[in-house]
C-alpha cells in the first residue's frame, strides 16, 4: 500500500480504503503547503527543497509510485543522515509526513487516548508506546492535562467537571526508554518511549476534540493546507 520505499508500490499509504491518498497529496498540493506538511509532520529541515523538487517532477508527469517519490526526495535532500549504524534514508521523514497526514494519525491518537480514559475503571492503566517526537508530544500533553499538571484551565471542558480532580495519575517515572540490549535485539525500538498512567476515580474529561483542542494536545493544525484536496 505504499508505506515503504524499500519496495516499489503505489503511492497510497492509506490504512483504510477511503479518503485521500499520498498520490493526491504530492500531485495536488501547492508547493508552499506541501513544504509545510513535510516540515511539520516529517520534521524535515529540507522540506522546501523537497517540495520544490516534487512540484517540478509532477509538472512532467504525475507521481505514482513509492520508488519514484523516494528518488526525487533523495536527490533533493542529499545523503543519509544520522550516525553510522543508525542512518536513515533521506526520504524517511517525507514518507512519515505523508503517512501521518493521509491517515490523520495524530488526531486518531488523541481520540484513542480520550476513548481509553473514558473506558478505564479506577485503577486501570493506560500504557502507550510512541515512536517519534510528534506522537510522544500528544501522549505527554494528554496525560499531563488529565493528571492536572498543566496548570491551565481549558475552555473546552464543561464547567461541571472539577478542574482540581485529575482523571489520571502518573505511574513511576514519566517516560521509559529501551535499554541497550533491547535496542540491540530490536533496532526499531531505539526511538520508542513508553508512558504509563493510572485511572483515578474522578469523572473522565469529556470534550469534542475539535481542531483547536487537538492543537493544545500537540496535534499540528494544517487543515488550511488541505483546501486544494477538498
Amino acid at each position: 500500500r505504499g508505506f515503504s520505499f524499500q519496495a516499489d508500490g503505489p503511492l497510497d499509504m492509506r490504512m483504510g480504503h477511503s479518503g485521500m491518498t499520498a498520490a493526491d497529496v504530492v500531485n495536488q498540493l501547492p508547493e508552499a503547503d506541501l513544504a509545510r506538511v513535510i516540515a511539520t509532520l516529517g520534521e524535515e529541515r529540507r522540506a522546501r527543497a523537497i517540495a520544490r523538487a516534487i512540484v517540478e517532477a509532477r509538472a512532467e508527469q504525475p507521481l505514482a509510485t513509492t520508488a519514484e517519490l523516494a528518488r526525487i526526495v533523495a536527490a533533493a535532500a542529499g545523503h543519509m543522515s544520522g550516525a553510522a549504524g543508525s542512518r536513515i534514508h533521506p526520504a524517511t521523514r517525507t514518507f512519515q509526513a505523508l503517512r501521518i497526514l493521509v491517515n490523520d494519525e495524530l488526531g486518531e491518537l488523541a481520540r484513542g487516548l480520550a476513548a481509553a480514559e473514558s473506558l478505564l475503571v479506577e485503577g486501570g492503566r493506560l500504557v502507550v508506546v510512541s515512536f517519534h517526537s510528534l506522537e510522544d508530544r500528544v501522549v505527554k500533553r494528554f496525560i499531563a492535562e488529565r493528571a492536572g499538571q498543566t496548570g491551565q484551565v481549558s475552555r473546552h471542558r464543561p464547567e461541571i467537571i472539577d478542574e482540581s480532580v485529575p482523571s489520571l495519575r502518573l505511574v513511576g517515572r514519566q517516560v521509559r526508554r529501551p535499554r541497550a540490549h533491547e535496542i540491540e535485539t530490536n533496532p526499531r525500538a531505539r526511538s520508542a518511549k513508553l508512558r504509563v498512567a493510572e485511572r483515578t476515580g474522578a469523572p473522565f474529561w469529556p470534550g469534542d476534540l475539535a481542531p483547536d483542542k487537538l492543537e493544545t494536545l500537540g496535534v499540528p493544525d494544517i487543515g488550511d493546507a488541505l483546501g486544494a484536496l477538498k
